[in-house]
Order: C-alpha cells, then structure tokens, then sequence
C-alpha cells in the first residue's frame, strides 16, 4: 500500500528545515532561488502533496462551499449546482455536492461533516421542519444560504421561486383549457415546495369559483417511481380527474409512464402539468407542459450571496431574501389535440 509523504520527508530529501520547506510552498519568495528549486525537485520527486484540510483547520477557514440538495438524481438540482460551480470558481472556491435524500437524519450527518471540515459556507434545500440542523450549523458559525426555500433574514440568506405564483401558473392553464376536476400529486407536505405549490394551486382554484375542485394524491418522494405509484392510484379513481398539476417533472414522468401503460391518452383524456422544467421534459414521449425554474440563476446567486458573506467584506453583508419569478412552458401535454 502507497504510503503519504510529509513535509518532513522533503526537507530531509532537500537538506533544508521544514520551515524552509513550508516557505516555498506558501511563501517561494521569501527563498533563495536554488534552495527553491532543491526543495520543488525534491516535492516532485517524492511527490508530496501538501494537506489542504490541515492547512484550512490551522487557518479556521476553507476553499470548499458544500451543496446539500434533496435529491442529485433530479436534474433540476444538477443544474442548481452548475450555477453555484461557476459562481465558485470566478471566486476561485470549489463545491462539493452532497445529497440528503429527503432524509432528515441524513442532512444532519453531512451538516455535522461539513463542520467538522471546517468548510467556508454551506448551499442547503432543507429538508428538516423542525429547524434543529440550521441551528446546529449556527452555532459552529458556519454561514449557510438557503436554496429553493424561503427562510427569515434574521437566520440567513435565502434564494427561491415563487412556488405559489408557479402553481397558480400551472392551474389556472388547466382551468382556462376548460377542466375543472384536477388533481395535485405530490411528495410530502412536510416539504415547503410541497406546501406551496397546493396553496397556490388552491387559492387559484377559490378565486376561480365554486365549479372546480383539486383532490390531491401525496407520495413518500419526489421522483419517477413516487410518480408510477401515483398514476396507479389516479387510474383507481372514479370518476378519475381530467387534469393533473405535479410537485415536479419527475413525478410528472411517472405519471405519464402510468397512464400511458394503461392506454389512457395524455392530453386527450388526462392532461398534464409538471414543474421544474428539467430538460427531459421536452424530450418525454408527450412533451411535458412545466413551470420553470431558472435553476441555474438560483444556484449563482445563492453562491455568490455565501461568498459575498465569507468575503474581505462580510462585516458589511446583510442576509437577504432573493425570490425568483417562475414561467409557464406549455407543450403537447397539456393541449387537447396535440398528442
């Protein structure tokens, strides 16, 4: 088994001090020229690496931006986390991408990680309601942005979508396009997008009248599979809704897989809304009307409001609130016809 290389080794090899040795690497110019080179031969040589991670604990600080999301697989948090990875390296920092599964215990693990890491901020979708883990963050003083969820400025900064505006999009199409029994699928409502998209969904609905109605089929998780077992569920329903408004594309998927498995036409019988606008949406066998969110702008900015408060000038930041306005993407799936 290869063995790791210490600084003491390269200081021998090069007949200088460790001192002299951690000069060259931190500050070359404070060294003679060939003693630089004997020391650089001798790092190539041995090929010593130096330790970051020992180098931030002594500091207190680190280069890496962590990135908690609920769910890598979903592509709309890999384009969330493209957007923090360009803002990080203009800023000359890395993101290491993590993934909660929707599992409170889970975030709390890697919170507890990224504080042992000492890392410079952490990008977080919370999925725990009770608030213990970003307190537990808090008190290492470890900044945290909130992404894709609202939080109060008094905790931190917070960059998301409007989700009661984008369900309010999303049902008042399926309304205008004349249904008036919908259906809402959705992950749990412990989670706030969950939470938000129904209310939008239903103030939409009162403001529209009385004729309408929205039953709602809720799932244990957000993605194609949660998805398959709610279009079964919708297939057991009598009579079954005409239009269906999901948390999110993967659901949306799952859905579609369901009743196109069962012979039920999408638009013609069961129109269908989806939300995220993830770029399989378009690609689907019918393609999928979505509510989009500029997933990418969300990742940059909640990156640059963390880098704006581990700055030279994070004296001087405020914690604000960034709230993105979503858009309405309509394709075959919602438009009788188009199939």
């Amino acid at each position: 088994m290869s063995r790791t290389v210490g600084i003491k080794e390269v200081a021998r090899a090069a007949g200088v001090s460790v001192g002299t040795v951690s000069n060259v690497i931190n500050r070359p110019g404070m060294v003679a020229e060939e003693t630089r080179l004997r020391v650089q031969s001798a790092i190539t040589r041995l090929g010593y690496v130096r330790s970051e991670s020992a180098r931030h604990l002594r500091a207190g600080h680190s280069r890496i931006i962590a990135l908690l999301v609920l769910d890598m697989a979903n592509p709309f948090f890999v384009d969330v986390a493209s957007g923090a990875e360009r803002a990080a390296r203009a800023a000359g920092l890395g993101v290491m991408l993590c993934n909660s599964a929707q599992s409170p215990a889970e975030e709390a693990e890697y919170l507890a990680l990224f504080a042992e890491q000492r890392v410079r901020g952490v990008l977080i979708t919370p999925t725990d309601t009770t608030g213990r883990n970003l307190a537990a963050l808090q008190r290492h003083g470890i900044p945290f942005v909130s992404v894709d969820r609202v939080v109060p400025s008094a905790q931190g900064c917070s960059v998301s979508v409007d989700d009661i505006e984008g369900a309010g999009l999303a049902v008042r199409h399926l309304l205008e396009s004349g249904h008036r029994d919908l259906a809402y699928i959705s992950g749990p409502m412990q989670l706030s997008q969950c939470r938000d998209r129904h209310d939008g969904a239903m103030r939409t609905l009162r403001q529209w009248g009385a004729d309408a109605e929205l039953r709602h089929i809720e799932g244990e998780r957000m993605d194609v599979a949660a998805g398959r077992d709610a279009g079964a569920r919708l297939l057991g329903m009598s009579p079954r809704p005409t239009a269906v408004f999901c948390a999110n594309d993967l659901m949306a998927l799952g859905v579609l897989q369901a009743l196109y498995g069962a012979g039920i036409s999408v638009p013609d019988e069961v129109a269908l809304v989806g939300y995220d606008d993830i770029e399989f949406a378009a690609a689907a066998a019918v393609p999928l009307t979505s509510v989009r969110q500029p997933a990418h702008r969300m990742g940059r900015a909640a990156a640059d409001l963390l880098i704006d408060e581990t700055g030279q000038d994070a004296a001087r930041h405020a914690h604000r609130r960034i709230v993105l306005r979503p858009e309405l993407v309509v394709r075959a799936s919602s438009l009788p016809g188009r199939a």
